[in-house]
């Protein structure tokens, strides 16, 4: 037996995008095959380029309660500062109506879920910090790690626009587990638990030992893998403290520093800040060194890579993972 419908073909909605929630309309329904409903999403004001189908747990109907949550959640995200101006690709719309439309632009340094998930729009500007803090393999055939920092300095408009759209694409089972966690951290003010139950080195061993034990596997295949599975950790050591925490997470963040400073971030944090840089990695590496056959072998372990994770969801997400925070933290915060 067919689903039932929520929404109707036409109807005015709202949905919800990263964490935020827009205006809508319901262009199309659709059944998969294991019964999930899917619609179509026309984001009021946008060009029909940036339609999408979401699934039904994404769309709200559109009522006075709903939209009183919209502008809620505004308010939140709006409160949380950003660290520096983007720039607006062409065609797309002043700031001013992002207040009633979706960002389609890169996120701010505290809300790594709050960018666009679904696809990736054209990066933006990377900033001189992120020259300094990212690392990238680079090479001909087979990526390989380069020495030394990539020099991903401000370029003119025109090298900029010539750039060329690096998209990652989240897995709609773990889109929902960054709303879930922005709603957790922002919302209800939790903490992950630190050091994680399984560290983000762990997790990327063990994605290692599971290609590894492929069928498939070879020794020419073992050391790409290594070499980009290094480069996972490497990039997460080198953004988290500057790309991938919310506000709320900051103070935690520097008791961390100071409780194991000679650690390396991917050995305590976990699966959901791990996620969070999968968010944003399609931006980064669209500016490292890498010729266009080494990035798309690298996305191609990335996408590999997401679908392990989508496999083993059950086993690196949980809400128990989460932590209340004291009144002590909560003042630090303020």
């Amino acid at each position: 037996m067919a689903p039932k419908l929520k929404f109707a073909e036409g109807e005015k909605v709202l949905c919800f995008h990263g964490p935020l929630i827009y205006e809508a309309k319901c262009l199309k329904s659709s059944v998969t095959k294991d019964k999930h409903v899917r619609y179509l999403i026309h984001y009021a004001g946008w060009n029909k380029n940036w339609d999408e189908w979401v699934p039904e747990s994404r769309v709200l109907k559109y009522n006075e309660a709903n939209v009183q949550r919209q502008k809620e959640v505004q308010r939140a995200h709006s409160a949380q500062p950003a660290k520096t101006k983007k720039t607006p690709a062409k065609g797309r719309r002043s700031e001013a109506a992002a207040n009633s439309t979706p960002a389609r632009e890169e996120s701010r340094a505290s809300t790594p879920a709050g960018k666009d998930v679904e696809s990736t729009p054209a990066p933006t500007k990377a900033s001189k910090s992120q020259s300094k803090d990212i690392q990238a393999d680079s090479g001909s055939d087979q990526p390989k790690k380069k020495r030394g920092r990539l020099d991903l300095s401000i370029e003119s408009e025109e090298q900029y626009l010539a750039k060329v759209e690096v998209k990652i694409k989240i897995p709609e089972e773990l889109k929902v587990w960054l709303v879930d966690d922005w709603d957790v951290i922002t919302r209800q003010q939790k903490l992950a638990i630190l050091p994680a139950k399984l560290t983000v080195s762990q997790i990327v061993d063990n994605y290692l030992a599971f290609k590894k034990s492929s069928k498939l596997h070879n020794q020419a295949k073992e050391s790409v893998l290594v070499d980009i599975t290094e480069g996972i950790k490497e990039y997460f050591n080198a953004t988290i403290g500057s790309q991938l925490l919310y506000k709320f997470e900051r103070p935690q963040y520097s008791e961390i520093l100071q409780e194991y400073p000679d650690t390396p971030l991917s050995q305590i944090y976990g699966s959901i800040h791990l996620l969070r840089l999968f968010a944003k990695m399609g931006p980064m590496l669209a500016y490292t060194a890498l010729d266009e056959k080494s990035l798309q072998h690298v996305l191609s372990h990335i996408q590999d890579f997401l679908k392990y994770m989508v496999t083993n969801r059950s086993t690196l997400f949980n809400l128990q993972d989460y932590g209340n925070a004291t009144p002590e933290y909560h003042r630090k915060v303020q």
